[in-house]
């Protein structure tokens, strides 16, 4: 393995569950899950070389695993049927079920989850990082808008959420 591969190798180490967290967001069947993260993987190796270090290496590696995960989305919601072939019902298992447990807590946290997949993918982007506690400035440098578009965009999207139905 050369110098290159060898730290390609070790940032997805490092960024592995960064990119597992924006693939988890746009699917919660397994299998693609993973093509999801393979896909991520291929495309920030098409990039690492020329990758500038003009921003942080995980600000980089979340809008690459975003605009991959956007894409698929969008090509998926275009033609949902070659998605579903040879998919079975199997769910990402983390070893816990969260929503096991049915107090009220965790009903809250179903609900919201259930409204955010609801969501236009670029809106649940900007949940997502949000939910990750970057800051505004950060989530605008990913997402490419301005940080004051970010705090709108959000408010926005927190009105959309309260305003959506439970089903």
């Amino acid at each position: 393995m050369n110098a290159l591969e060898q730290k390609f190798a070790q940032t997805v180490k490092e960024q592995k569950s960064t990119i597992y967290t924006v693939c988890y967001m746009f699917s919660k069947d397994a299998d693609e899950v993973n093509d999801l993260f393979q896909e991520t993987l291929i495309n920030l190796w098409k990039g690492f070389e020329s990758f500038e270090n003009r921003s942080d290496i995980r600000t980089w590696i979340y809008r690459v695993a975003l605009n991959t995960c956007i894409s698929v989305d969008r090509k998926k919601r275009r033609n949902p049927l070659s998605f579903l072939k040879g998919k079975d019902e199997q769910r990402l298992s983390m070893g816990i079920n969260l929503f096991e447990d049915r107090d009220e807590d965790t009903r809250q946290v179903d609900m919201l989850h259930k409204r955010i997949a609801k969501l236009q993918p670029f809106d649940r982007a900007i949940v997502l990082l949000w939910l990750e506690n970057l800051p505004y400035e950060e989530i605008g440098q990913i997402v490419g808008i301005s940080t004051k578009n970010v705090s709108v965009r959000l408010f926005r999207i927190r009105e959309q959420l309260k305003n959506m139905s439970n089903d």
